[in-house]
């Protein structure tokens, strides 16, 4: 694979010890180098997710990353940290760290760009950025988030396709949260082409929101659980 000695270190590492968690993947193909640059947008049910998936498509695309969003407090933790910077990770800082002296690594840590800006100019130079849309770990088995319409926005105005995806966890009993270490499969659908982006600010917060529908409702569709623009934004009580 492609990269430096590090990051094909760091990958194979993450792989070898967390791999044997992702069981199956259904459709892969739709996610390789050819379809470049497109959007990832999946459902987020486990932590480790977060460094198998990005890993294991690093893998399957020869070296050539699809940049996930990631929370800047994991790069407080050695190993962790680590991996996500050599994974070229997006950097997202919007919560604040705890405990809270450690806020004062922050401005080290993160970029001076805001995320949005920094996957808007990856896919305008070819590059696929992956975003876990729930913007959160959502444990429920059962119910999606309403989720975060930033991969919408970002799909219409870089013209970027979405390729919508769904982590499923075929050993759950779908009773009680979803934890770590459970093994997972992942369905890939088919991309999602964006519609032409209007120039009436009203009718572009309109297109946002239908195509944010759009991709939730496949995601619902590829992982089982039941989504509606109704669901709590940031919580289930599972």
């Amino acid at each position: 694979m492609d990269g430096s000695p590090i990051e094909r270190f760091a990958c194979r590492a993450v792989a070898s010890s967390f791999g044997r968690l992702l069981r199956q993947v259904e459709n892969r193909h739709v996610a390789t180098i050819g379809s470049d640059p497109y959007i990832l947008a999946l459902n987020h049910s486990q932590r480790l997710e977060a460094l198998v998936i990005p890993a294991w498509l690093a893998l399957l695309r020869g070296g050539r990353r699809v940049h996930f969003m990631a929370d800047w407090n994991f790069l407080l933790i050695p190993m962790l940290g680590y991996a996500i910077r050599a994974g070229r990770s997006i950097i997202v800082g919007r919560k604040a760290a705890k405990p809270a002296f450690l806020n004062r690594f922050k401005s080290r840590l993160v970029p001076s760009e805001s995320p949005m800006l920094q996957a808007q100019r990856l896919l305008l130079e070819g590059h696929s950025v992956g975003i876990f849309v729930e913007g959160t770990t959502n444990r429920n088995p059962k119910r999606l988030l309403r989720g975060l319409t930033g991969a919408a926005r970002l799909s219409l105005t870089t013209r970027a396709r979405i390729i919508p995806a769904g982590v499923v966890f075929p050993e759950h009993d779908g009773n009680g949260p979803v934890g770590d270490f459970e093994p997972f499969r992942i369905r890939f659908g088919e991309p999602i082409t964006p519609p032409a982006l209007p120039t009436d600010p009203g009718a572009a917060v309109e297109a946002e929101r239908q195509l944010h529908a759009r991709v939730m409702t496949s995601i619902s569709a590829l992982s089982g659980k039941h989504w509606s623009p109704e669901n709590p934004r940031t919580k289930h009580a599972n």
